[in-house]
């Protein structure tokens, strides 16, 4: 017995336990025994032929072995899941079934939302699940390979490449800009807000060589709460166009000139989740509404 003989309910096992923590949780999500969900799993270690799980007082942890195996094991059941909806609309060319969708922070208040109303009104089949996930460590991109999304809108570029056996595209290019409170003398001399997700990786060259910019004052929860905090008065910022949109009356926004940072916002997923309707289908209406926002965004930018 290989990995070849494993079946979909050994797959789904190995996610419930993954997630759950411990065979007995596993077993009440899926409605079975822990006795059995115990069996199964070490039926699956012996087809595999590596322990998946850590078995102790605490319940059962993935072994970075057990990590790899639930995210093939995710990726397998979606791509039969995605089987399903593609066949049922082979004859009627109907695009439907579920989409999951990992989004940072502004992508998911200022990107998706259009987005997703222009896939709706295309194909109403789409059911589509959102979720807001930081953009640090792993980040979106980290949610797809796992398995527990489809598609991430991800920032691109600079260290944080995408993880191996991920494809993906640009959607639109962001330039940073100075932002401080409306009629502030002298904004630079102002001291720095700024938030943990803020991508510095991409604009660590630009910013080491800026001499008036100091040590962060103030690291906020996120890019909001550090808008809101401009806007009271207590500091400036460098952000992203993103984080800017519908930026408040009470902050200002000032172009960084012609050397201006830049970050790449993009889509990941997998190679066999690319080929899907659904997915196809979501990066079409993206890629269109991403570079209207570039063009828009550089247009506001010529007239600061």
């Amino acid at each position: 017995m290989t990995a070849a003989d494993l079946a979909p309910q050994e797959l789904r096992i190995l996610v419930a336990v993954a997630e759950e923590g411990g065979f007995s949780a596993a077993a009440v999500r899926l409605g079975a025994t822990q006795s059995a969900v115990s069996h199964a799993v070490r039926g699956i270690e012996r087809k595999l032929g590596v322990v998946l799980f850590e078995r102790g007082r605490f319940g059962a942890r993935p072994t970075p072995a057990g990590e790899r195996a639930a995210a093939h094991a995710r990726r397998v059941l979606r791509m039969l899941a995605a089987m399903a909806a593609d066949v049922r609309g082979a004859d009627t060319g109907e695009v439907a079934g579920s989409l999951r969708i990992a989004a940072f922070r502004s992508a998911a208040l200022h990107l998706l939302p259009p987005a997703l109303e222009r896939l709706a009104a295309l194909h109403p089949g789409v059911e589509v699940t959102v979720s807001v996930i930081r953009e640090q460590g792993p980040g979106t991109a980290g949610e797809v390979a796992a398995g527990r999304a489809d598609l991430g809108i991800a920032t691109l570029g600079g260290p944080a490449a995408l993880p191996a056996g991920l494809v993906g595209g640009v959607l639109l290019e962001e330039p940073y800009s100075l932002v401080h409170p409306a009629g502030h003398p002298a904004p630079r001399s102002l001291p720095l807000v700024d938030w943990t997700e803020n991508c510095g990786s991409y604009t660590r060259d630009w910013w080491a060589a800026q001499d008036w910019i100091p040590a962060a004052t103030v690291t906020a929860e996120d890019d909001g709460a550090v808008l809101s905090m401009v806007g009271s008065g207590l500091g400036m910022a460098i952000m992203p166009a993103l984080s800017l949109t519908g930026a408040p009356p009470s902050v200002r926004i000032t172009d960084l000139g012609p050397e201006r940072p830049y970050r790449s916002v993009g889509y990941a997923t997998t190679p066999e989740l690319a080929a899907t309707p659904a997915v196809r289908a979501l990066i079409r209406v993206l890629r269109s509404l991403g570079q209207g926002s570039s063009e828009r965004t550089e247009a506001q930018l010529r007239t600061v």
